[in-house]
């Protein structure tokens, strides 16, 4: 779409947006507001680069009766250079997902109990993370590890409300091998060990998005146990559902109800199954994809946590930084900025070969 076109569709759900009617489905209520935060920075752009150049041409033709107006036209074309790239930028064809939720796995892998303890320190790096950002997390399903750690979880992202930009937007790049450098917790010698863990996100399907036919469905339930194989209730609660044409599985044993683990483990299929779908739309999202996590193995990292030295290393970007312990408290921003603008240039590079 062109810039015409992005104002007019902006003005359009605007005007139904001040619609009450409207809010009585909660559901297309919040897709429009985001598709109109979504919208509004271009928009505002736009205007703000139309007014500048009004300025400016005013500041031009003064600029000859008073000096005054000279270095205040100077200073109005540097604005008007900055909103023509800022407006360039942000027409550039985003990613489809950007503005969904998401949900994030983490999973343990070589290292053993070690690799469980770290993937315990991801999940609290991530949902320490999403609280600085203002989002809201809930955990679907978990498997802690007899130390503390975890086996697997799974994490749901949402953003609370109308966002310009959208928790995949930032959370994307997360998914990968994330490798760890550290003496464990288990170690008695002092010896530092590497060791991996897997994450895997894939932006949340709406019901609008994926259409699961009940009869692709095979339900298992079982009793949910806990680290040491302990019985965490005496009812079989837990819910395994495998998509029979795909081959997907996804289980879930966090809830006391089997309805509520049956809904969880649904949301999760839902999504992985969008992410299967687009991949199979698009041929470099599928190899963004398979890049994620194909075996949770350190030869295969992403990102580097180094312990000793302080040190956080994407290896995607060639960033480093020494800010390690914030960086597990949730002070992500940087981290995750660095990854942003490295998409933002590919797609700019990608834009001008079209």
């Amino acid at each position: 779409m062109n810039l015409d076109d992005l104002i007019s569709e902006y003005a359009g759900i605007e005007e139904r947006l001040a619609d009450p009617s409207v809010h009585a489905d909660q559901s297309l209520a919040r897709k429009l507001g985001k598709r109109y935060a979504e919208l509004r920075p271009i928009v505002e752009t736009h205007r703000e680069l139309a007014s500048t150049e009004d300025d400016l041409a005013a500041a031009r033709e003064l600029s000859g009766e008073d000096a005054a107006f000279a270095a205040e036209a100077e200073d109005l074309a540097k604005r008007r250079t900055q909103l023509e790239e800022r407006l360039r930028r942000l027409l550039v064809p985003r990613d489809p997902s950007d503005g969904k939720d998401v949900i994030l796995e983490v999973k343990a892998g070589e290292g053993g109990e070690e690799s469980a303890l770290f993937a315990g320190d991801l999940l609290r790096m991530y949902l320490r993370y999403a609280e600085r950002a203002g989002w809201k997390t809930e955990i679907l399903d978990s498997h802690p590890s007899d130390l503390g750690g975890y086996k697997d979880v799974t994490v749901a992202v949402k953003a609370r409300g109308a966002q310009e930009e959208g928790v995949w937007t930032r959370l994307k790049f997360e998914g990968g091998v994330h490798r760890v450098q550290r003496v464990p917790a288990t170690e008695s010698q002092g010896r530092i060990h590497t060791s991996a863990v897997g994450v895997l996100v894939t932006p949340e399907a709406e019901d609008v998005d994926v259409q699961v036919d009940p009869n692709d469905l095979r339900i298992d339930v079982y009793r949910s146990s806990g680290p040491g194989g302990q019985s965490v209730n005496t009812t079989d609660s837990a819910v395994r559902i495998t998509h029979l044409p795909t081959g997907v599985v996804v289980s879930c044993q966090n809830e006391k109800s089997q309805l509520q683990n049956k809904e969880q483990a649904l949301r999760i299929l839902r999504s992985r199954l969008l992410a299967m779908a687009q991949e199979e739309a698009d041929a470099a999202a599928s190899a963004e994809r398979k890049s994620q996590v194909r075996t949770v193995d350190r030869s295969e990292r992403v990102r580097t946590y180094n312990y000793p030295e302080n040190r956080i290393s994407d290896h995607r970007v060639g960033y480093k930084a020494y800010n390690l312990d914030q960086v597990l408290d949730g002070d992500l921003h940087n981290l995750t900025q660095a990854l942003v603008d490295a998409e933002m240039e590919r797609r700019l590079a990608e834009a001008q070969k079209s």
